[in-house]
């Protein structure tokens, strides 16, 4: 059972004294509908045992042939690491790495660093070195973990190749989907304020503060609302329980966020006007941009996937751009008008944005599958790097975003 504390909404900033939730409940923010704490069941157990699943399906999906393409009696076989090294090969250093950090480390780093520590907690007993950072890390890493969009892209690419030549399916594809489906599952089941309350040391307790006050700050990674105290020689308030730098608000929110939309509005030019891959056969050079992928597959008649590259990769970024600065003139121009609209927005943006990644995972897999020597090779393009910089730009927009500064001109007690 939880205890009570008090708690802000990361999303409005309203403040709450929160009591003790039965498990299964769900809190939720009376003035923005933001979820405050949702306290699952068994939460400790099944996180571990979908942790250790995971760990198990990863190794088997990096370690065995992930697809082949059969074309006459040549045959390419590849892992899952494979498409990285053909990026990396083709002088596409940025996007190798962005690729590897996405599908590969990020995912990695999320399932190793939960059982260290899951594990020693389930024995009760507190991993041995900084798990309070170790847990505001890997909850961070989290939107950039893209297994499910990587997955999307495998099979846009298995649509695509279907009449060049015979795609094989390998274990590491199965093993990858599943992994998907029980990373899916880990993070459904884990509370991260259990295990916050895990993690917390009794030393630490006394100097919490539970009273409302002006004073009061809210720990944008672990949510603990405490009485922040500057660090000796720095003069940053820091979180006492997870180490995290404290401000009332995101410091230069508003200027950040402008020069990342104007940014990726820049990048978004080059990413839809240039070539994003280039396909050589006998000889002839063919590039294909991201609005020539989309009417080849209509012409084609395959509607449905022209549909998902144009939404995800077209639509999805433009959306998340005109959204953003709509919610950035709302502040500036301190607009009272719908914020808890203004607020779902903001969440919509935040949780579309990584999935226009699908076309930089198709590039991925194509420039691995298709090395045919002479009869056919794809190179991946130099809009496949614009369009990583506008998905990696927008996504940055959103998380410097603050969504608090939409309440900051309305009145508290506006219900």
């Amino acid at each position: 059972m939880s205890i009570a504390s008090t708690i802000a909404c990361h999303e409005c900033d309203l403040l709450y004294e929160l009591p003790a939730l039965p498990e299964g409940s769900v809190a939720k923010c009376s003035r923005c509908g933001a979820v405050l704490q949702h306290h699952k069941r068994d939460s400790l157990d099944r996180t571990l045992s979908w942790t250790i699943a995971g760990l198990i399906l990863f190794v088997v999906a990096n370690s065995f042939p992930f697809l082949a393409m059969k074309s006459g009696g040549l045959v390419r076989e590849t892992t899952l690491i494979t498409g990285v090294v053909e990026l990396y090969r083709q002088d596409m250093q940025s996007l190798a790495v962005l690729v590897f950090l996405t599908s590969i480390l990020f995912p990695l780093v999320q399932l190793a660093g939960m059982l260290y520590l899951l594990l020693p907690l389930k024995v009760k007993r507190l991993p041995w070195w900084k798990p309070a950072l170790v847990f505001r890390f890997i909850r961070s890493l989290q939107p950039w973990g893209m297994m499910e969009v990587f997955m999307i892209g495998i099979l846009v690419s298995m649509v695509k190749l279907a009449k060049m030549a015979k795609v094989v399916p390998g274990i590491a594809i199965f093993s990858f989907a599943i992994l998907i489906f029980v990373l899916a599952a880990a993070t459904a089941c884990l509370d991260p304020h259990l295990i916050w309350d895990r993690l917390e040391l009794d030393r630490w307790k006394a100097g919490f503060a539970t009273a409302l006050d002006k004073s009061l700050v809210s720990c944008h990674s672990c949510h603990l609302v405490c009485q922040a105290t500057p660090v000796h020689g720095k003069g940053e308030m820091v979180c006492p329980r997870c180490g995290a730098v404290l401000h009332q608000r995101k410091p230069n929110s508003l200027s950040r966020t402008w020069a990342l939309v104007i940014a990726a509005f820049i990048f978004y030019i080059p990413a839809n006007v240039l070539p994003i891959t280039t396909v050589i056969s006998l000889g002839k050079a063919q590039s294909d941009t991201i609005m020539s992928g989309v009417i080849y597959f209509i012409l084609t008649g395959m509607w449905p996937i022209a549909l998902v590259i144009f939404i995800a990769s077209v639509f999805v970024p433009l959306v998340k751009l005109l959204l953003l600065t709509f919610l950035l003139i709302s502040v500036e121009r301190k607009w009272q008008w719908r914020p808890k609209d203004r607020t779902r927005l903001y969440r919509i943006t935040e949780a579309i944005g990584r999935w226009s990644m699908v076309d930089i995972y198709v590039v991925t897999i194509l420039v691995a599958l298709v090395k045919l020597g002479g009869l056919a090779t794809i190179e991946a393009g130099p809009g496949a790097i614009y369009f990583a910089a506008v998905v990696v730009t927008t996504m940055f927009a959103a998380m410097s975003f603050d969504p608090r500064l939409i309440w900051d001109s309305v009145e508290t007690d506006y219900e």
